[in-house]
């Protein structure tokens, strides 16, 4: 039973919590500063006093303590007796990629767009986006590959920390049944590399003309084909797939679930019955860290506002759903791909197996 002295201190720590909300925004904002003015570098040098580092980073005494306050406060750094050092939370983003990456992302692609996130919402447009550019397009899809920087690295480096990283078991697992490979949105291009390592296996690059604009001359991909093609058009004509693999790599999270039974049914009439449908997802019920849900559901408010207004990161059960609305046949799900917990679903039509 609980008491009612455990009730006013759960109450104390909610509202506790609850401010670490409300000044979420500057917090992260004087992380950035942190890391612009090198006073993180610095803390990770060793223990210093305030006067080191207003010596050391040639800033004044109001810079350094204020925002030293707030390295104590959301506890990246520990100040003992007139020393400060760097705790383990602040050496994340100095030295983890994947906190990095995720840091540079939110801070230079999503964040003056989260506040239009409510607008987004309502209109079902990412009109986040319009902060940044134009708001001629639709999505952020077509202009990736000439966002100007720090956008542009930040948005790549995020997005293939996490799929990159399965490319080698997602292709030893394809290759072991098919030679031939449609990739889907195949980005910049890493697993068509990986495949044209290998002989005999004959590879097609399908994405955006945009992005096959900025592909196609990039001497690692000889050898690799190239289709434009937008998977939304309504009459859309996908290249002859027989026998082959169709691979979605963190594809189709990149769209509503409306626009996700088109794309499966559209490829379901268009494959034989010796084709399979591969998606690679890093479903956000699959995980087996706290910190990887976290992220992913936080990652859904990209799509939101940022990418297309409709999209987000899904349960492995919503896709199946999908899968099976679309005439497919669900023939084996491979877990624990690579070092975030991503799932390849293999399909193929209903009754070919």
């Amino acid at each position: 039973m609980i008491t009612r002295s455990q009730k006013k201190q759960s109450r104390i720590e909610a509202l506790s919590e609850a401010q670490k909300l409300a000044f979420a925004p500057m917090s992260f904002q004087a992380l950035a500063s942190m890391i612009d003015l090198g006073i993180l570098k610095f803390l990770d040098k060793n223990s210093v006093t305030l006067q080191d580092i207003i010596n050391g980073l040639n800033l004044d005494e109001y810079t350094v303590k204020t925002l030293l306050q707030i390295a104590e406060v959301i506890s990246i750094a520990e100040e003992i007796e007139g020393k400060y050092t760097l705790l383990p939370k602040g050496e994340a983003f100095l030295y983890d990629e994947m906190t990095i990456a995720n840091f540079n992302f939110v801070r230079n692609i999503c964040y003056l767009g989260a506040s239009e996130l409510t607008n987004s919402f309502i209109r079902k447009t990412p009109e986040g986006l319009k902060k940044f550019i134009s708001d001629k397009e639709s999505t952020i899809y077509p202009i990736i590959p000439n966002l100007a920087e720090p956008m542009k690295s930040s948005w790549y480096d995020f997005d293939n920390l996490y799929s990159d990283n399965c490319f080698d078991k997602v292709f030893e697992i394809i290759s072991s049944k098919y030679k031939r490979i449609f990739d889907i949105g195949g980005n910049t291009g890493k697993f068509e590399k990986i495949c044209l390592k290998n002989s005999g296996i004959e590879i097609t690059m399908l994405d955006l003309a945009e992005n096959i604009s900025a592909r196609i001359n990039d001497p690692e991909l000889n050898g690799c084909d190239f289709y434009p093609v937008n998977v939304l058009d309504k009459n859309i004509v996908y290249p002859k797939m027989e026998n082959a693999a169709i691979l979605m790599s963190q594809f189709l999270d990149c769209f509503s679930k409306e626009q996700i039974l088109k794309i499966l049914t559209d490829l379901k009439n268009n494959i034989d019955k010796e084709s399979s449908i591969f998606i690679l997802e890093p479903f956000t019920n699959n995980q087996n860290f706290e910190a990887a849900k976290f992220s992913l559901v936080h990652i859904s408010l990209y799509f939101t506002c940022m990418a297309n207004g409709v999209s987000k990161m899904y349960e492995q059960g919503e896709i199946i759903d999908l899968i099976k609305k679309a005439g497919l046949e669900l023939i084996k799900v491979h877990n624990n791909i690579g070092p975030f917990d991503y799932t390849l679903l293999e399909c193929r039509k209903n009754g070919m197996v």
